[in-house]
Formats: structure tokens, sequence, C-alpha cells
């Protein structure tokens, strides 16, 4: 078993098929539960409306401009749309992809600055770990804008550490900052400015690259951004960019409606949803003795914390925000797990413990959900919210064997913990690996559909029932992006359609169908409005046109 195992480490192309294939855990039912309100059906919605409309320049939301993305992770889903067809799996299927190519890269890098065996533990703990493998399997931006992010800085530290001139280096890292850009705004070049200043800082102002380098990066970055400016401006003129400028700014300044969070929000996300990688990278945060690894240590740290802190301090809060953390983080974890491997070392104590206590928080996590669930009379007299409360009666079919995923992922944990302890770190890792793909797979399949049933199932299902139905189609009282996607619907010409006081009240030429939470009763003595179901914690209305009553 060793011996196969060396020879899959030793040999780059073994390693990568090996990657490769470990990456089809990131397929494996990826259009098997609908899309996820908000973000999933937003982007995915604005790529279908690129296709209805043949208009690939502007990145439409109902139709009109939404100024808040640029559009190269919509144009990325307009491909795989292409290919696929408009449905869940295309739209989380570029997100997949980019999954194999994140193996491959921190496989890559890491035996080109350490060894095989450190690029296969920097990618096998990427993989093993929750919020990353999660985020390859949804349809969010943010791995697409991660990755660009990430390059920029690795040729920026090329820049600093190669002892000859090499301009392309600064070159590459201004494409891949103007891909960042092209992907979610100027978050991306933020996030790049302040790692590189903090650098600089960091070293008393002793390493500064020549200005050759700083204009080969601007030529990089420019080139790109200004391609996709003098398009946007040409095509939709001046006001959308003034929009999508304004809302960057005002994402620092105020909280998205729901998204305002406490200080310590983040830290709290990133140390419990990435385990295990936060777990092992706390010893290499402070120190590592691994030859060759102390600038791109610094490197890593750097980025983590102007991650951590940026959006720590701005007032939109949003789980995923802090996504480019997992890449300096998984780094620092393979840093330590490689130096334990190399030098045969015994892990420390409380990251043992650690690594064991997250696991069994996890584990409970995974068996209390489908259970709580199952046996919902336990949990329903707690809950105030009567939407909560409607939605969790919403009849759904249970198995009752929905909990033994959680008991799956406590056996992987136990199993890998004695690796650990043994000091078999290969073993360990992919123990870790291979436990985690397999049960966000069975959760995927047996009880991620059930809990889609008490959310949003009753309002997909009904707008599926009226898809292609030439009609008003609209949320009620809360923010939803379901009823475009689901309800596949064209391009309608004035703006009365986004007029709710038009659509209740005044003289429609087609019907109207509203949905409202259950605990809304705004609409159940309107005279015009008609409620035609009640479904789990949603009430729906139909308003016939007024030549028609």
């Amino acid at each position: 078993m060793n011996n196969i195992v060396q020879k899959i480490i030793n040999n780059t192309g073994l390693s990568i098929s090996f990657l490769i294939i470990l990456s089809v855990f990131y397929f494996i039912g990826l259009g098997y539960v609908h899309l996820f309100d908000w973000d999933e059906i937003n982007f995915a919605e604005s790529a279908r409306e690129m296709i209805v409309t043949g208009n690939y320049s502007l990145v439409q939301i109902n139709f009109s401009p939404f100024w808040e993305k640029p559009p190269l992770f919509f144009w990325l889903q307009v491909i795989s749309m292409k290919i696929f067809g408009v449905n869940e799996f295309a739209a989380r299927f570029p997100n997949a992809v980019i999954g194999i190519v994140y193996l491959i890269t921190f496989y890559l890098i890491g035996k080109k600055w350490f060894t095989p065996v450190f690029g296969i533990f920097w990618a096998l703990l990427f993989f093993s770990s929750l919020l990353p493998h999660i985020y390859f399997r949804s349809g969010i931006i943010d791995p697409v804008f991660n990755y660009f992010i990430f390059l920029s800085v690795y040729f920026t530290i090329l820049v600093f550490e190669t002892n000859k001139r090499c301009y392309q280096y600064a070159f590459l890292a201004g494409i891949c900052s103007g891909l960042s850009i092209l992907t979610k705004g100027p978050v991306g070049f933020l996030i790049f400015l302040l790692t590189f200043s903090a650098y600089i800082v960091f070293n008393r102002f002793k390493k500064i690259p020549e200005w050759r380098y700083f204009l080969s990066f601007i030529m990089g970055a420019s080139g790109i951004v200004c391609i996709w400016l003098s398009f946007e401006l040409f095509q939709n003129g001046t006001d959308n960019l003034y929009k999508f400028i304004q809302y960057q700014l005002d994402l620092f300044n105020t909280p998205v409606a729901g998204h305002g969070q406490p200080f310590y929000y983040h830290f709290v996300i990133v140390f419990l949803g990435c385990f295990p990688i936060s777990i092992f990278a706390l010893p290499s945060f402070f120190k590592s003795d691994v030859a060759g690894s102390s600038n791109f240590r610094i490197w890593m740290v750097i980025l983590f914390w102007v991650v951590m802190i940026l959006f720590s301090i701005t007032t939109t809060k949003i789980i995923h925000y802090s996504s480019m953390t997992y890449i300096p983080l998984s780094f620092l974890a393979a840093l330590y797990i490689y130096k334990l491997h190399q030098q045969n070392s015994e892990v420390r104590k409380y990251v043992l413990n650690a690594f064991i206590l997250i696991g069994l928080f996890w584990s409970i996590i995974f068996i209390l959900v489908p259970y709580l669930l199952l046996k919902k009379e336990l949990i329903i007299p707690y809950i105030k919210d009567d939407f909560a409360v409607q939605s969790l009666m919403t009849p759904i079919a249970w198995t009752g064997y929905e909990y033994l995923t959680g008991f799956i992922f406590l056996f992987g944990i136990i199993v890998s913990a004695i690796f650990l302890k043994r000091r078999s770190y290969i073993y360990s890792t992919f123990t870790t690996s291979i436990t985690l793909g397999c049960v966000l797979l069975l959760f995927t399949f047996f009880v991620l559909p059930e809990i889609e049933g008490f959310t949003q199932g009753p309002v997909i299902s009904f707008y599926k029932s009226i898809r292609g139905e030439d009609a008003y189609i609209e949320s009620y009282g809360y923010k939803s992006y379901a009823q475009y996607f689901y309800a596949d619907q064209k391009p309608v010409a004035g703006e009365n359609r986004k007029n709710l006081e038009w659509l209740v009240n005044g003289p429609i030429d087609k019907p109207v169908y509203l949905v409202t939470k259950s605990n809304n009763t705004d609409l159940d003595d309107h005279a015009n409005m008609r409620l035609i179901r009640k479904e789990g914690g949603f009430k729906f209305y139909k308003r016939l046109p007024v030549l028609g009553k």
C-alpha cells in the first residue's frame, strides 16, 4: 500500500489524475436539489436572462439592469447552460470545474515550492474541509473570484522571490487582479492591494519592486478592466457603471437587509466551517521551521488577516465574504501536517483534541438536523415565528435513517484521529477527504431535499406548476428571485411588472400571481386577490385581468 501511495505522490501525472478522480465528488448530485435563494438563483437567473435576451454584455435581473456584479461568472454559467440546458446542474457546473483547477493548482505550486508530498497534502486538506468543499458544489461567484485573487498574490510572490528580472510575473499578477475585478468587482483589487501593502510594511519598506514591475502590473490589470469598461460604456452608458460603483461602496457602509452581524461573525464561521484546516493551521500562524516556507507563509498569514479584518469591519456580513481565507488557511494547515510528516513528529495535543472536539460537534450537527426535523414536534413549541412553524409543518417523506450520515462522519473522524496519533499523516488526510466527500454526498441525496422541502420546496413547486404561463408573477412582502428562474419568465414591456401596487390594484392586462409568507395577512381580505393555495409557510394568490372579471 505504501509503495502505491509513494508512486502516486512522486509521479506528477498520477497525482493530477488522482486529484481529478477525487474531484468527481464535486459533480455527483450537482442538480439534485433546487437552487437556493438568494445568491444561487440570483446568479443563475442573470445567466438565463442573458440567453433569453441574447444580450451578453448587460447583467440583468427581472430583465432590468443588475449593477451589483460584473459579467465574468455569468458568462461561465451561460456557456454551461448552452451545453447542459438551463438547470441547476449547469448553474453549479463552473464551480465544480474550478474545484478541479484549485486542487491541481495547489498540488503544482506545493510541488514547485516544496515537494510533491506537500502539494498532495495541500490539495487533500483543501478538499477535506467543509465550507470549501460545499462551495464547489454551489452556484455562487466566490470560488472563481477567490482563485484569481490568489493567483494575483502568488505571481506577486514570484516577483519578490525570483532573482532575475521577470516582469511577466507582475504582468500575470495584474491580469489575474483584473479578472477578479471582472468577476465580482473592485474588492478583488482592494484585497490584493491591502495584502501587498501589508507585506511591504511588514518588511519595513525594504523590499519594494522597481517601478517597471508596477507598470507591468498596471498594464495587465488595466488591459482586462478597460476592455470591459469600454464595452460596458459603449453598450450601456454610464448609469449602470455609476450604480455599480455606488453599490460596492454601500456594502462597506450600510448592512444589506438581513446581513448585519457582530464583529466576530467571520471568525466563528471560518473556525467552525473550515474544519479541519482551521485546526491544523493554528500552529503555522506563529512559526514554521519547514525549509523554504518563511516568505510564502508570511504572505499567506497576511492575506488571511487582511480578509478577516476587512470583512469584519464592513457592515454587511455574509457567510461567503470571508471565503478568501480558505486558501491561506489550507496552506498553513498543509505546512503543519507536512512538517509532522517530514520530521515524523507527534501532533500537538491541543491540535488533536480540537480536531476530535470540532469533529464531534459536526457529527452531532449531522445527526441532530435530520433527527429534529423528523421529530419536529420536539422543537415547534419553542419557535415563536409563525412562518417557521408553518414551514416545519410541510409534510415530508423521511426514511428515518438520514441521521446516520452523522455517525458515518464521526466514524471517519475517529479513524482519522487514530492515524494522526500514529503519525500516519497521509492516511489521516486521505481518510478525512473520503469521509467528507461521502458524507456530503449522502447529505445531498437524503437530507438536503427534505430541508429544502421545509424551506423553499412549496414555493418552487408552485412556480414550476405555472412555468411559462403568460402572467405577472412576484413575491410579496419578502425578497426572492425564485419566481423569475423557476417560472421561466420572459421580458415584458413597461415597468408596471415590478410595481406591486399596480399588480394588486391597477388595470392589469393578464393574470397576476403573488406569493407571500404565511404570517403576512395584507392580501387575505383584499377584494382583488384570491387565495388559491396555502402550503408550508407560503400563501399563493391570483388576480385575473380586469376584463376577465
